[in-house]
């Protein structure tokens, strides 16, 4: 397989009881199959530990900005995009397969960020809490009013039709 970033051809290497594809000898990048990510994206995971030193080329020099394609699927662009809450770390993931590429260093800041998924968790509520609150008690204030302005609607129409508001009279019950 080829690295994405780099085009060196990657090693396949068993940590544990996962396959990820490492470019040794060139960029240092590193491919996970779908969810391998998740196994070793902590501190406390011993696994991502053997994953931190790849030995890479240090005057190989790689085009951050450019667009990747998928090392396992034909044709296929990656996405680029966040990986963490704190919007620090952007890694390439394929959207058909699900595998993702992280430049060298990437996985090392990873770990770094949050000790546990708790933590990780915790943080994902703040930022939701601060980018949408605001939005979202406004929404409930609008929706408030229109309960009341269709309340005050149905007591103009009991004034006006009040035989026809009492039990029993209509289908759909009284308001």
């Amino acid at each position: 397989m080829k690295c994405p970033a780099c085009g060196h051809e990657m090693t396949e290497t068993k940590v544990h009881d996962i396959e990820v594809d490492v470019c040794q000898e060139g960029c240092g990048g590193l491919w996970f199959d779908w969810l391998e990510l998740k196994k070793v994206d902590e501190q406390h995971e011993a696994v991502g530990a053997d994953l931190l030193d790849v030995k890479r080329d240090e005057t190989l020099t790689v085009d951050q900005s450019a667009r990747r394609e998928c090392p396992r699927c034909d044709g296929i662009v990656m996405m680029r995009h966040y990986s963490s809450v704190k919007r620090e770390i952007e890694v390439d993931e394929c959207a058909k397969c699900g595998g993702y590429f992280l430049d060298y260093g990437e996985l090392n800041r990873l770990r770094d960020q949050y000790a546990t998924d708790e933590e990780r968790a915790e943080a994902a509520q703040d930022l939701f809490a601060e980018m949408f609150d605001d939005d979202l008690d406004d929404l409930a204030a609008e929706s408030q009013d229109e309960v009341d302005r269709a309340r005050g609607l149905a007591r103009i129409f009991r004034f006006l039709l009040p035989s026809y508001y009492l039990p029993g009279k209509q289908k759909w019950g009284s308001y």
